[in-house]
């Protein structure tokens, strides 16, 4: 009975790991020690809220400050309250208090003997700064278990429960619902835990009928009328205080863009919110409100106050402007004042003795004498300015004159001219449950206002050396697959705060903090296969509309690419004999490793309301549309083909082809700190020039990797339905004949792109960074345009596709240390498109849905593996 029941296991598992881990969740059920809770204290474990409609509950929760014990997987498990207990019995904070006053008692007493000694002073402060904070840390949070794997116990209080229902009634009332009611219920469970239930019952909303403003200021009551159409309070809507207020915000801010350098919003009161029960019969007729007798109405009265004592608000101009820039310091103390202050246009620059175009820093200010205070262009100042990347501070302060003139001062603190940094960093490939290292070094050196126009040279040398899986296999060693791959690259940009281009349209993107970046590269890589190196030259301009926009024209991208011989002239000679017979078979992927220039432009949009360190809705969207070879289409194909021969003309492989892609993110957040993030990610290359009209491999689309689908390796995955197929047989999949695990060697290109990813994250504890756990589920694929004979199933058909999308999934951990994120993904396989094929016997094998292959026993050499994956950053 045992056996038959473990063979209907969907998905396999040991059954000793089964049993352990029963065994854990049962004795975890248990673990919370009841004796070291307070007594007749209850620990707070869950909390919902139930009834509401129309409020989301993600606004009402938020209302909540409590925070309960975090259960494992919704059961009565308060696992990290158990580690905070199993700290807490060997935990003295009496003697941390003694410990922490000994050591600080100490530091007082040698910093008395060295008050006349700095370099001794700053000795002590540095030795005994560290044991301080230590000690201090321990007598406030605990002990390192404690602190880092614990959490303390969150007791119930009614007091609170109660002060959070009037909380949520009261924010109910400033959504509409004047009657609505709040109440909460208690569900205690095991071990002295409890849930609280909030309870919301909503009753009718109140709908705005009437929105009477009562404006003092003439002037001030012309420019609010015009501008009723951006209202944020419309008839019909439902009552709401967030709206209140945005209209008051609104006013503010559309006052003083008109000169209002003192108005504040606090000079708008509603000073009548009546409700009505009955709609108005005439606005009924009109069309304008439903004609329900349930409905119930709010008139509002909104009146613009004048100050006090005062007939009208004061309308203030621009006076004097003047721009500080910070004294160099490899200057002499006193510069004469001929060198240091330039006027131009109505402002005075003061430049401490520094070679900077004013002609530049007078497109970023739009701050002028004589005209209106404008809030809108003082922000705008100062963000331009910032973004300039030239500065430390910037500051923009006003003083009022006895005429309502502002006179304003602009200071600057300049970045250090010249700046070097290093980074380093390692890597690693999992292949097949054997780890391969690897690691990478880079220096940048950046300097800044080169040539006194605010300029920001730039260039960089990297080096690395990592693991990857070859094209073939070592004839002299069929089980070597994993080749030592090097590569060398070295770029330099200069980048421009204007748009680079003759004529006047170039100051049209004066507002949109404007860049030219002009770049040169090259790259070489060494492999035991072949050799690769790029040169590429790119020219590109960039703005951003508002802070969440921004645009980006490549208006030259041109790469020179150049392959040759690898390190090992056995597994090169290989690699070019697997490029023959591919190229007989009708690909197109000799044509990467042969001389070839390629030049394109295209635009993309980056719209993006995600701020990091900010748990709240946000989107993501990037579409980039790209097009290459663009002035061959004057070229006929004849005279193409007679430049890339190899005897008589360049021998360069030409390129003409198009190129669109579409990445969409959308996060929520479920709590605090857990999100569900979701990822489209789609994209088509075409290529249309001769020969069949081939796309760059570098343009190509791949899947697979820590940023796509997980549970296969980088690069790997597709294109389609094929699978990786053996060298001197290509009607018959490549499996390993150990562990029934397909052979993947090489890269898999793509013309069409399909990937789709959901992923719940979550903070687990604290060690010494912030350890963040995930689940996700990925989907997609890669397909050619064309029918491959040889490869059946690898071009992208609408009836065909839809099986054709592979499914993985998977846990994460990630550290995140504020500064960047360490991350490992482990993926496994749900279905595999490419597990169905008709085998050696000629019968029809179909193992797509391979889930059931995964075993925690053999998490490496099972038919499905255990794919990891290491990233920088979180994978979307």
């Amino acid at each position: 009975m045992y056996d038959w029941l473990l063979s209907h296991i969907s998905c396999s598992l040991h059954h000793r790991a089964a049993i352990l881990l029963l065994a854990i969740v049962i004795c975890l059920s248990g673990c919370l020690s009841s004796k070291q809770l307070r007594n007749n204290e209850y620990i707070l474990t869950s909390q919902t809220v139930r009834g509401n409609h129309a409020i989301l509950s993600e606004n009402l929760t938020s209302l909540i400050p409590q925070k309960p014990n975090r259960r494992l997987l919704g059961l009565p498990i308060t696992t990290q309250l158990w580690l905070y207990q199993l700290g807490q019995r060997r935990y003295d904070r009496e003697a941390a208090l003694r410990e922490l006053q000994t050591q600080t008692n100490e530091f007082e007493q040698q910093s008395q003997l060295a008050a006349n000694q700095p370099k001794e002073l700053k000795k002590l402060n540095r030795r005994y700064g560290r044991q301080l904070k230590r000690l201090r840390q321990k007598a406030e949070e605990g002990n390192w278990v404690m602190r880092n794997l614990g959490e303390p116990p969150s007791y119930f209080s009614e007091k609170d429960a109660k002060a959070n229902a009037v909380k949520m009634q009261k924010y109910l009332s400033d959504r509409g619902f004047f009657n609505g009611q709040t109440a909460y219920k208690l569900d205690t469970l095991r071990r002295r835990q409890i849930r609280v239930n909030y309870l919301i019952t909503e009753n009718a909303g109140f709908y705005l009928r009437n929105i009477v403003y009562e404006i003092a200021d003439p002037r001030v009551d012309s420019i609010v009328r015009q501008s009723f159409d951006k209202s944020k309070l419309k008839t019909g809507d439902r009552f709401d205080f967030d709206n209140m207020s945005g209209e008051r915000l609104r006013i503010e801010s559309l006052l003083r863009d008109q000169g209002y350098y003192t108005f504040s919003r606090q000079y708008i009161r509603a000073t009548d919110v009546d409700t009505v029960r009955r709609g108005n019969d005439r606005r009924f007729r009109d069309g304008l409100e439903p004609g329900d007798s349930t409905r119930r109405n709010v008139d509002v009265t909104l009146q613009l106050a004048n100050p006090p004592g005062q007939s009208s608000h004061p309308i203030y101009h621009i006076g004097e402007v003047e721009v500080r820039i910070s004294p160099d310091a490899t200057q002499p103390a006193v510069a004469p004042v001929s060198l240091d202050t330039v006027s131009r246009k109505g402002i005075t620059y003061l430049l401490g003795g520094r070679d900077i175009s004013v002609r530049l820093l007078e497109a970023k200010i739009l701050l002028r004498q004589g005209q209106l205070y404008n809030q809108t262009n003082y922000r705008d100042t100062q963000r331009q300015l910032f973004l300039l990347n030239q500065f430390k501070f910037v500051n923009l302060n006003f003083t009022d004159t006895t005429n309502r003139q502002l006179r304003t001062l602009i200071t600057a603190t300049p970045l250090d001219k010249y700046e070097a940094t290093a980074e380093g960093g390692a890597t690693g490939l999992l292949y097949q449950g054997q780890g391969f290292p690897g690691g990478f070094g880079s220096l940048v050196f950046r300097v800044r206002n080169m040539f006194g126009g605010l300029e920001t040279f730039e260039t960089s040398v990297r080096y690395g050396i990592e693991a990857q899986t070859g094209f073939v296999t070592d004839p002299n060693n069929p089980d070597r697959v994993v080749y030592k791959s090097q590569e060398l690259g070295v770029s330099s940009s200069l980048i421009f705060p204007q748009i680079l281009f003759p004529g006047r349209l170039r100051f049209r993107f004066t507002r949109y903090a404007p860049r030219t970046q002009v770049s040169l590269s090259f790259n070489n890589t060494f492999r035991p296969d072949f050799r690769r190196s790029l040169l590429r030259a790119t020219m590109a301009y960039n703005w951003q509309t508002t802070p969440t926009k921004l645009f980006s024209f490549l208006i030259a991208d041109i790469n020179l690419i150049n392959a040759g011989d690898g390190n090992e002239k056995v597994i090169s000679d290989a690699f070019k004999q697997q490029l023959n017979t591919l190229k007989n078979e009708g690909s197109t992927v000799y044509l990467s490793f042969r001389r070839s220039l390629s030049s394109s432009f295209s635009l993309a949009y980056t719209y993006n309301t995600n701020t990091p360190g900010q748990n709240r809705r946000a989107n993501f969207l990037r579409t980039v549309v790209e097009s290459g070879g663009t002035t061959l289409n004057f070229l006929s194909d004849k005279t193409i083909a007679q430049w890339s021969d190899s005897i008589n003309g360049t021998g360069l492989q030409f390129y003409k082809f198009l190129r669109a892609n579409v990445d969409y993110r959308h996060y929520i957040p479920i709590r605090s700190r857990t999100t569900l993030a979701f990822r489209i990610n789609t994209g088509l290359a075409y290529g249309y020039g001769p020969n069949g009209g081939p796309v760059p491999y570098e343009k190509f689309f791949f899947a697979g990797g820590s940023n796509s689908v997980r549970a296969w390796l980088p690069r790997r995955l597709g294109p389609g339905s094929a699978f990786p197929y053996q060298a001197n047989d290509p009607t018959q999949p490549a499996i390993n004949t150990d562990n029934k695990q397909f052979i993947y060697l090489f890269e898999q290109p793509g013309n069409v792109l399909i990937e789709s990813s959901a992923e719940l994250r979550g903070r687990l504890f604290h060690l010494g960074a912030d350890v963040n756990g995930a689940i996700f589920v990925d989907a997609g694929n890669v397909w050619t345009l064309g029918n491959n004979s040889s490869r059946p199933g690898s071009a992208f058909r609408f009836d065909t596709f839809v099986p054709q999308i592979a499914v993985g999934t998977g846990v994460g951990l990630r550290f995140d240390f504020s500064f960047f994120v360490v991350r490992f993904d482990g993926g496994i396989k749900v279905w595999d498109p490419a597990r169905r094929y008709i085998d050696t016997k000629n019968e029809l094998v179909d193992k797509r849905f391979i889930l059931p292959e995964f075993s925690l026993g053999q998490l490496f050499s099972s038919a499905n593996p255990l794919v990891i994956n290491f990233g920088i950053g979180y994978p979307f």
